[in-house]
């Protein structure tokens, strides 16, 4: 990657894992609203997303909607008004509808003792109808993950574990306060493959405090050893505004600009080196993972959860602070513990806010995530489906990629839009210039990470 570009292209975006954004999510959305959508919804198969909050400890780059606390009789309580939530959803569909996918995120959903892990697994699969080959992924903490762990995880049919690691660096993680030993990943790695589980993600994270290329280059040629099948490599996003305790983190340890750039790059050469493909953003996968497949046959997708190998599917999520999906509906539950046990132990729905699709928006909505997905676009075809001359309708948002294309990242010809190798690392910039939403900002609106 060119360190020139990657400077010149680092700006404040959305990462698109909706659109619209998240923060333009709103109140007026109701729980009545949510209620008759899920009544109403289409036959879609379904992805579950059950979130988790709970950690032990605080990791100081976080920016999960978590909570740190030693009380296990908090996630009991929680555990409770969950399950009552999946029934009252569960209650609202129409039947026949297949689960193709179920995650679990947090916090820390292994912050769970093993029973509480089969008894929420077990009531969802008493709900819900799974497909035979459902994807069932969980996120763990490799420090508290026991065995008995990963027997409860077998034994509930999860087939997809996502590990946090972020760093081996013994420095680093003192100065996040996430202390795990090598041996430990290792340990958990091979217990999970003993039990049956061998589709495993490692999630790592550059422009932390002390990160160098050297010392992240030891991380990488580490967690390369273990051969996970998938690879994320986020960059931290340092933003006090919003989660307040990344305060506790040093800001003059975090690396400057030109280190990110050079911890990226060493990224991508090391990966690429070891036969990871590159997906998007900051995934990566082995050339045999369903992701890459999902790829090349035009059916990859973009969520929440970020990459995903299904595209038309409906998301339903549980606990706080969690965002359901239809086809045109945005939903998102309340984030205060409290106000959501409350709201759900009363019979209701927990929906807090979210947002109503109109056909603009299902149409850009469309567009950038083809983009994001596809690494490119038929204007014919798209004009054609929305009934548009594309040239005409997106004049403005054609001429803005003029710099990108320019600079080789963006190829506009010939009826397409296409992504090069090197666009592939700006397509949060590609997409920017269809987001209509930016186009409406205000200084007081949205505060996003930067795009590098």
């Amino acid at each position: 990657m060119d360190t020139k570009l990657l400077a010149r292209y680092s700006q404040p975006g959305p990462r698109y894992t909706s659109y619209p954004p998240a923060p333009h999510f709103s109140p007026a959305l109701t729980e009545t609203v949510w209620r008759e959508e899920l009544r109403r919804a289409s036959g879609r198969d379904l992805s579950l997303y059950f979130h988790l909050p709970f950690c032990d400890s605080l990791c100081y780059y976080c920016g999960c909607h978590m909570i740190a606390t030693q009380k296990y009789s908090k996630a009991s309580r929680y555990l409770d008004s969950l399950l009552r939530e999946v029934d009252r959803v569960a209650g609202l569909l129409a039947p026949g509808r297949k689960v193709r996918q179920m995650h679990w995120g947090g916090g820390t959903p292994t912050f769970l003792n093993p029973d509480d892990i089969r008894r929420l697994a077990l009531h969802a699969r008493a709900r819900f109808d799974f497909a035979a080959d459902a994807e069932v992924a969980v996120e763990v903490d490799p420090r508290g993950l026991t065995a008995s762990h990963i027997e409860a995880l077998r034994e509930a049919g999860f087939n997809r574990v996502s590990l946090g690691v972020q760093d081996l660096d013994e420095k680093v993680q003192h100065a996040v306060n996430r202390v795990q030993p090598y041996d430990l990943i290792e340990e958990v790695c091979s217990g999970l493959r003993g039990a049956g589980i061998n589709a495993l993600n490692i999630d790592l994270m550059l422009g932390l405090p002390h990160q160098t290329p050297d010392s992240f280059a030891y991380t990488l040629e580490r967690v390369l050893a273990l051969k996970p099948h998938r690879l994320a490599v986020f960059s931290y996003a340092h933003v006090p505004w919003l989660k307040k305790h990344q305060r506790l983190i040093d800001e003059a340890a975090l690396p400057d600009f030109p280190t990110r750039l050079e911890l990226q790059n060493l990224s991508f050469r090391m990966l690429g080196a070891a036969g990871y493909e590159y997906i998007g953003l900051d995934h990566f996968a082995l050339p045999d993972d369903e992701l890459v497949s999902a790829r090349r046959a035009g059916r990859l997708g973009r969520n929440f959860q970020g990459y995903t190998p299904l595209r038309e599917i409906d998301i339903l999520g549980f606990g706080i602070s969690a965002i359901s999906q239809t086809e045109s509906l945005y939903a998102q539950n309340l984030k205060g513990l409290p106000e959501y046990q409350l709201r759900v132990d009363n019979g209701l729905l927990a929906t807090e806010r979210g947002y109503r699709l109109s056909s603009e928006d299902l149409m850009r909505r469309d567009l950038i995530m083809t983009l994001m997905c596809d690494l490119g676009l038929d204007t014919a075809a798209f004009g054609a489906k929305w009934k548009l001359d594309f040239a005409t309708a997106f004049a403005p948002e054609l001429a803005s990629l003029a710099p990108l294309q320019e600079d080789g990242l963006v190829q506009v010809q010939s009826g397409r839009i296409e992504v090069t190798d090197s666009g592939r690392v700006f397509l949060r910039n590609i997409a920017m210039a269809f987001d209509a939403t930016l186009q409406q900002a205000t200084q007081s609106g949205p505060r996003y990470s930067k795009t590098a």
